[in-house]
């Protein structure tokens, strides 16, 4: 059902990046998304960052709408939609790339307690795309990589992961879909959980357009265990 909600604010956090808090709380599991319209302009999904926070990347007409909403403001909303992650192993990894941090701040906001040691392995194209918000303040450990050396490490989330692998009991992952892919060979499919991104138009599993390989992210998804896209991905 559509509903209509209040920005309560708004901040930049990186290079074209936003985070919007609302003044509602919503019930949601970490990974699960929403679908947020503007009148006159479109809808789009957004993956939610906390239960009254989500991250806005300025891309296209529709988000450079959505930059122009002021605290007091309003937006609309349907959801929250599809499955989210599953809590699972104590020594856990986080790997995002460019916006793919939203799901996995979620991720360790709301559940940090159930795990015994999180390291965030985040990758951009560059020190100004990185989106950390207070991350930090959830997280044991984060590794930087930026593809043009400006910040930590040179190089790819995936380096990281390939060195480090046999230390974690289960990943946690969002971002590109080659990031993706890259990491699910590293894990062989294994003891990893991923926030798979497709176009979406409804949202619930009716239009098809978000679909991969035999599912739909908006409704079998978007959040995938890796055994599930075994030659899908």
């Amino acid at each position: 059902m559509l509903r209509r909600i209040r920005v309560k604010n708004t901040k930049p956090v990186a290079d074209g990046v936003k985070v919007f808090h609302f003044e509602e709380r919503l019930e949601f599991t970490p990974g699960q998304f929403i679908m947020v319209w503007l009148p006159g302009i479109g809808e789009k999904p957004f993956s939610l960052a906390g239960e009254d926070m989500i991250m806005v990347k300025k891309v296209g007409p529709f988000t450079s709408n959505l930059f122009d909403i002021k605290a007091g403001d309003y937006v609309w909303i349907r959801g929250p939609y599809g499955k989210g992650f599953k809590p699972k192993g104590k020594k856990i990894a986080l790997i995002a790339g460019g916006i793919g941090i939203p799901p996995l701040y979620a991720l360790v906001k709301l559940w940090g307690d159930r795990f015994g040691e999180v390291t965030l392995i985040y990758g951009a194209r560059s020190e100004r795309e990185l989106a950390l918000i207070d991350v930090e303040r959830y997280v044991d450990e984060i590794i930087i990589t930026t593809d043009d050396g400006s910040a930590g490490r040179k190089g790819f989330p995936t380096d990281v992961l390939a060195d480090m692998k046999e230390e974690f009991d289960q990943v946690y992952a969002c971002g590109p879909e080659a990031m993706l892919k890259s990491i699910l060979k590293v894990m062989e499919y294994k003891n990893v959980q991923i926030s798979a991104e497709r176009y979406m138009r409804c949202g619930i599993g009716v239009c098809g357009s978000c679909a991969l390989g035999k599912y739909l992210v908006c409704r079998d998804g978007p959040v995938f265990d890796g055994k599930e896209l075994k030659g899908v991905l």
